[in-house]
């Protein structure tokens, strides 16, 4: 592997792209994943001890991905800097998951955050310091911004009613959200502290919501306009206080942020931020 600087840029990161050793490696650690079932072989000499290592390179973590949602992200700092986040989540147990956050879908995606959600019973029991890092889901499922992309073999209205009950489920959790890599203002690596970032709560907080979910909708195939009335049946979690003041404008206000915000980002910008860049 290289240890020379470089000024190129690579799947939107500063860096060279994949030499043809590191891609021999790669290669070779897919390979691995694949477990070789061998007949032993009778020659063989007895061994004292079975081995019990995995006949593979072992990925259980991110073997437990069972989810993909796709949203938008607003600074707890700026609350006129959103950007689009694809979570891929687990479930530890019933009360928490744990999202890995990328900029896109796409394979060279770069990993930008990550999400914490937890049911209001553990909600609850944080102090009142704590809960201010944390977010509301109801505007996201309710809008239709939030979206569970389904796979192109399963018709739609199959997915959808999978993706609804999710929604059901998802929209009484609680969630906190660090992104390490600020990836709409162009950083080609990640620089600075973790950003704290938060939830829309309210249609008022993002003036160009049908432009820029339009355009994620378009990438994806979706309608959000759709979605907002299959879900008008899922019933608004009785919140333990106004999520409103927990959410993108509460973080504003303890900030010294008053003006209702104008959100700068628009479809071009977000078009931006999710390109491959070879």
């Amino acid at each position: 592997m290289s240890t020379d600087s470089t000024q190129n840029v690579t799947n939107g990161a500063l860096g060279n792209p994949l030499s043809t050793e590191s891609k021999v490696l790669e290669t070779g650690a897919a390979l691995a994943q694949v477990r070789i079932h061998q007949q032993p072989d009778p020659k063989s000499p007895p061994v004292a001890e079975a081995d019990t290592r995995p006949p593979h390179q072992d990925f259980s973590p991110v073997k437990q991905i069972c989810a993909h949602l796709n949203a938008f992200h607003v600074y707890a700092s700026d609350p006129s800097r959103c950007v689009e986040a694809n979570h891929y989540c687990t479930h530890l147990n019933e009360d928490v998951r744990q999202c890995l956050i990328y900029d896109t879908s796409l394979p060279n995606a770069r990993l930008i955050g990550v999400e914490y959600m937890i049911t209001p019973a553990l909600y609850s029991t944080l102090s009142a310091d704590e809960r201010r890092l944390w977010h509301s889901h109801v505007f996201e499922v309710k809008s239709g911004m939030l979206i569970m992309p389904g796979p192109a073999a399963l018709p739609n209205a199959v997915w959808e009613a999978a993706e609804t009950k999710e929604m059901e489920q998802v929209v009484g959790l609680y969630g906190k959200t660090y992104h390490f890599w600020q990836v709409d203002r162009g950083d080609k690596v990640p620089l600075g502290e973790a950003q704290l970032m938060m939830s829309f709560t309210d249609m008022g907080q993002f003036p160009r919501f049908e432009d820029v979910v339009g355009d994620r909708d378009a990438r994806f195939g979706v309608s959000w306009e759709r979605k907002r009335g299959k879900r008008a049946d899922i019933v608004e979690p009785e919140c333990l206080e106004d999520w409103r003041d927990e959410g993108v404008m509460g973080a504003r206000e303890e900030r010294g942020y008053i003006e209702e915000p104008d959100v700068r980002l628009d479809a071009d910008s977000v078009r931006k931020t999710g390109e491959t860049k070879q």
